[in-house]
């Protein structure tokens, strides 16, 4: 999901993870990270 404030054509790149135990939400990750600049990671984000 890219999210971002308006007028920031890169957004933001957001990732939530769940482990679930038994049919229940064990453990939550989440990774919050600004897209930086396409000449900053020349082979892409994703």
């Amino acid at each position: 999901m890219l999210i971002g404030a308006p007028g920031d054509q890169r957004g933001t790149a957001v990732v939530d993870i769940w482990r679930l135990r038994d049919g229940l939400i064990a453990e939550h990750w989440d990774v919050v990270q600004p897209v930086p600049e396409p000449a900053e990671i020349p082979n892409g984000m994703f």
